[in-house]
């Protein structure tokens, strides 16, 4: 699992560390590892033209000291001092091994540009002249390098309030930063290279953390020798009416593919017949009232992916949430428990699964300010509704009160259309089903969601049914091989 830290958690773990260690020592590690970044972006350091940006923090020494380094590998390195002091050892460092004060046009001209404007403490928009400078770098010609966090990017949550800059790596040193993997900073750092300092064995537990593929094989489920339909987990679906019959389709398409034991699908004429059709594995029962009495027993429930918002679909939401199992909360549901949040007073776990218009609606907000913070945003809903909250997007995060937040690392842009997100509805609830905790189904969900995007899209556009369709090649891309 990959954990990431708030700027604050950083600057604790150093100071622990820093204790224990000559005046020093963790700049020239964090040198030595960005100049080693830096040489292979270059490839042929002798002759290259590096310049550095730095501001008065520890972030321009890590850059002077990198600079000379590269400096004696002969590279031509100037500097632009954008602060009001300078590292006055960095300074002389470089200046000793060749290094130069440079102008800001020398950045035009620049093969490399190593940003050390400022470091992780720094929050708010970027003050003159460093917006101007990380303007300038974004359109000039040479690779730039962000070290620690590109300037511009808040640390701690990955806001973006102003001109930032856009890295094709970022050099991070001893840690994650909870900004590299959250949107809109994310976008901002390119690929992200950790440097390590020693700061391990002093890091608290994290802000959030990230799947990979190894967890996954630990997660998921698998049937048993003694496995059958029931015991793999009985899903229900209440989704889909006169209007968008497809999310319904949709929704049990995921939830089979994604390895329900059974489906149990509840609904209105209209959609009933399109799920028939397409999904004869599935057990379908006609409502002719908002009952779900005649369903049969489910071990979870997707709610909403289509519904309507109606009086009708509100007394369905309401059976049930009335129920005693996990309920997974999407699309029109959220607007009916947006209208009335008394039906989240339940004793059974709740996983809400809102794109950032929906979450505003629930929490009667401001949905760019929710884009720009997401992290704050999912915290609130969890804790202030008490459920688990998988907020869909650039960065999909899953916040559950008290816990880290997990930040989805997969996915592809091409996801960006309609029906995906009732596809993913219909496979975390298969998870949830399965015995997965609403934490972790989220998780996990949004992981496979993802690989399978990237493996339906393979750089081109993609309709939702091709992600459930390859649900089951992403389940196989990421987990060892099921006896």
């Amino acid at each position: 699992m990959k954990t990431a830290y708030t700027a604050d958690q950083i600057r604790q773990a150093e100071q622990a560390l820093m204790a224990r260690l000559p005046d020093g020592t963790l700049m020239q590690r964090a040198a030595a590892g960005l100049a080693a970044v830096c040489a292979d972006l270059l490839g042929r350091v002798y002759g290259s033209r590096v310049v550095l940006l730095t501001g008065s923090g520890d972030n321009g020494g890590d850059a002077l000291y990198a600079g000379q380094r590269l400096a004696r590998r002969g590279a031509r390195v100037g500097v632009v001092a954008a602060g009001s002091k300078t590292h006055e050892a960095g300074l002389r460092a470089l200046l000793d091994a060749g290094g130069r004060v440079v102008d800001r046009s020398a950045i035009d001209e620049a093969d490399l540009i190593i940003d050390g404007l400022v470091g992780i403490g720094v929050s708010g928009a970027l003050r003159e002249p460093y917006a101007e400078l990380a303007q300038q770098a974004a359109a000039a010609r040479g690779q730039v390098v962000a070290v620690d966090v590109p300037s511009g990017v808040d640390a701690s949550t990955g806001r973006v309030e102003g001109a930032a800059v856009r890295a094709r790596v970022t050099v991070t040193m001893g840690a994650y930063k909870t900004g590299l993997l959250v949107d809109p900073g994310a976008a901002h750092t390119g690929r992200v290279e950790l440097v390590d300092i020693g700061l391990g064995p002093y890091l608290p537990d994290p802000d959030v953390a990230a799947l990979t593929d190894a967890d996954l094989d630990v997660l998921l489920p698998r049937p048993g020798n003694e496995s059958d339909k029931y015991r793999r987990g009985v899903l229900g679906v209440a989704a889909g009416g006169d209007l968008f019959t497809g999310a319904a389709v949709l929704a049990v398409g995921g939830a089979l593919r994604g390895g329900a034991g059974m489906v149990r699908y509840a609904g209105r004429p209209a959609p009933v017949a399109q799920v028939r059709s397409h999904w004869p594995e599935s057990v379908v029962t006609e409502l002719d009232e908002p009952s779900i009495t005649r369903v049969g027993r489910v071990q979870a429930w997707v709610l909403g992916p289509g519904l309507g918002t109606d009086d009708w679909a509100h007394e369905l939401a309401a059976e049930v949430l009335a129920s005693d199992v996990p309920v997974l909360v999407d699309a029109d549901a959220l607007t009916l428990v947006a209208r009335d949040r008394s039906l989240l007073w339940r004793n059974a776990p709740v996983l809400i699964t809102p794109h950032a218009g929906e979450l505003a609606r629930l929490l009667r907000a401001d949905r760019d300010a929710i884009e720009a913070a997401r992290l704050e945003h999912a915290r609130r809903a969890a804790a202030e509704l008490g459920v688990t909250v998988l907020l869909k997007g650039s960065t999909t995060v899953v916040a559950e009160d008290a816990r880290p937040v997990r930040v989805n690392p997969t996915g592809t842009s091409w996801l960006a259309t309609g029906g995906t997100g009732d596809v993913l509805a219909g496979l975390a609830g298969a998870l949830l089903a399965q015995g997965l905790s609403c934490y972790d189904a989220a998780s996990c969900g949004a992981y496979l969601h993802g690989v399978a995007g990237r493996l339906a899209a393979e750089g081109a556009p993609l309709a939702a049914g091709d992600v459930a369709t390859a649900l089951p090649r992403a389940i196989r891309a990421v987990t060892s091989a099921i006896s």
